[in-house]
């Protein structure tokens, strides 16, 4: 049995003024990414100056303003990586890269030596506070950890008098989440003091989650509890750093948003140390999704998954949200039904709103393809069928067609697993487009007659019936009523047409035409569907009426 005795919550505030519960998210904060700092230091093997700068690329490109590129100070590579961004010019004037630094002057005076020449940048120190780093890492008081970074804050402020370029502090009290949220404060407050931040020169405090250590909605309440008793609340821009270590880094972000965080730092796809960083993408996507502008460039999907992979070398997850080459695929028969309907409700409505049952989102909108919305196996039904045979082919299967060919697919789903879509083409083909046998239609002439009645049309034909060449002819109200009268004034059947459907073929074959007829064999009473294809609908319609004889009648 697991010793759950060995740990215990730590309680870090007591907060029954919250107000967040009742608030949405209505805009999207600042982000900032920190991939190539703290999701980079994560990798067993760090990215090379030159993906680094694909990757930086590729930050600018989604709409980041503000990205983290390193540590300068801690590794020659960082140093060299951010000397190259500024010396080549990769930084557009809108966008404000980050460094970390400790709060040592050989490490500060440093940074700034690697900052050289950049137009703004943003110096971001911490240091820890609390509880237990205070006791088991560093021995010192409270008041002790607070002079700590105080002194980060001067050496700063005395480096930036002197710096050519705008530098923006970022201070992290760094384990917030195990820090007394007054004495959180208190050490906050005396930073921004010291910097001598106003509402014309803020100053960013981050409010980081190093470690998970409690539920979503503690966090939310450490985090208002900040914004509603910092000493001066316009003068700061509250950021949140939030880690995944209980697997709720995009639950902790999003309440803190609605708590009053300002700002969101974060990797792509929650790269990181131990289970990762928030990830900013779900949170952008989770916005777009109520209709909030996530104010990142995120409409491709595909490209930004392949660079992160190239250059992390970290396969996304097949079911990772919006990202995962699965999360917009159903397996389940209800939920492929489900989806079919409401995509042709979708269509049929021609509605701003997206509203499609299990699709949270358009995939399209992301990137993404409708083809794997539905992938057939043992588990699917009618609905997932009738979807690939339309987004895929073009053949919109009537309603009681569906099952019958979902029935054929089944079989196979349940000898080889997953079907793929040409393999359900192809035996569509094979059940009822090339079926000639044991009627195969030679021949045929339609020719129009006036029998002063609802009877206009005259078909003759020559058909092969078990290798024996029969002519036949019948009169009705059409091409179809007038073969089915043929074949039936020629002994050979006893049928009865009870429904006929066409439609255009929408892929791949845009002159053709597709035509559905629903057969009744009367002596035995059988009911089959067949289907014709051809560029002219009577002749579509007529190889219809030959699919359905010989499914009711093959030997």
């Amino acid at each position: 049995m697991l010793n759950y005795n060995k740990y215990r919550r730590f309680e870090t505030i007591n907060f029954k003024e919250r107000t967040w519960p009742n608030n949405s998210i209505e805009k999207a904060p600042i982000w900032c990414s920190v991939d190539l700092r703290d999701g980079n230091q994560a990798l067993i093997n760090p990215m090379n100056i030159d993906e680094k700068i694909e990757f930086f690329n590729l930050l600018v490109k989604l709409g980041f303003k503000e990205i983290e590129v390193g540590f300068p100070s801690a590794s020659q590579i960082e140093y060299d990586f951010l000397r190259r961004l500024i010396d080549e010019n990769y930084i557009p004037d809108d966008v404000v890269v980050q460094v970390l630094t400790q709060a040592r002057p050989h490490l500060i005076e440093k940074t700034f030596e690697a900052l050289k020449g950049v137009k703004q940048a943003i110096v971001h120190i911490y240091n820890s506070t609390s509880v237990l780093q205070r006791d088991v890492v560093f021995n010192m008081s409270k008041d002790e950890i607070k002079e700590i970074a105080i002194e980060g804050t001067e050496l700063v402020k005395k480096y930036a008098s002197d710096f050519e370029g705008k530098i923006f502090l970022e201070y992290s009290p760094e384990s917030f989440t195990g820090t007394e949220v007054e004495y959180a404060l208190e050490v906050c407050d005396a930073v921004a003091d010291v910097w001598g931040a106003s509402q014309d020169n803020k100053i960013i405090i981050n409010l980081p989650s190093t470690v998970q250590m409690d539920t979503p909605n503690i966090f939310a309440d450490q985090i208002e509890y900040m914004c509603r008793n910092f000493k001066n609340r316009d003068r700061v821009i509250v950021s949140v750093h939030p880690h995944n270590d209980r697997g709720t880094g995009v639950a902790d972000a999003e309440l803190a948003l609605l708590a009053g965080a300002d700002r969101v730092e974060g990797t792509l796809f929650g790269n990181g140390e131990r289970t990762g960083n928030v990830d900013i993408l779900t949170v952008a996507y989770n916005m777009f999704s109520h209709g909030v502008n996530p104010m990142l460039n995120l409409e491709n999907i595909n490209e930004i998954i392949e660079i992160y992979e190239r250059c992390v070398k970290i396969p996304v997850h097949v079911r990772h949200p919006y990202a995962g080459n699965l999360v917009f695929t159903a397996f389940s028969g209800s939920h492929q039904d489900a989806i079919n309907k409401g995509m042709k409700k979708y269509e049929e409505r021609g509605s701003k709103l997206w509203e499609v049952p299990y699709l949270p989102v358009d995939p399209s909108d992301l990137g993404r393809e409708y083809e794997p919305l539905v992938r057939i196996n043992s588990q699917s039904g009618k609905g997932g069928v009738a979807f690939v045979m339309d987004h895929c082919f073009g053949y919109k299967l009537p309603k009681a067609m569906q099952q019958e060919f979902a029935e054929v697919v089944q079989k196979i789903s349940e000898v080889k697993g997953e079907v793929q879509p040409n393999e359900i083409l192809e035996a569509f083909k094979k059940e009822y487009l090339d079926l000639d046998e044991p009627f195969k239609l030679i021949n045929m002439s339609i020719s129009d007659v006036d029998h002063g009645s609802n009877e206009t049309t005259k078909v003759k034909a020559k058909i092969k019936y078990n290798n024996v060449e029969i002519d036949i002819e019948g009169v009705g109200n059409g091409p179809i009523d007038s073969l089915g009268k043929a074949l039936y004034n020629s002994k050979l059947i006893n049928i009865s047409i009870m429904d006929y459907k066409e439609h255009a073929l929408s892929k791949g074959s845009e002159a053709e035409a597709a035509a559905y007829v629903y057969m009744k064999r009367n002596d035995i009473d059988k009911k089959t569907f067949g289907v014709g294809v051809d560029s002219n609908i009577t002749r579509a319609s007529i190889k219809s009426i030959i699919s359905a004889i010989n499914r009711l009648y093959k030997l």
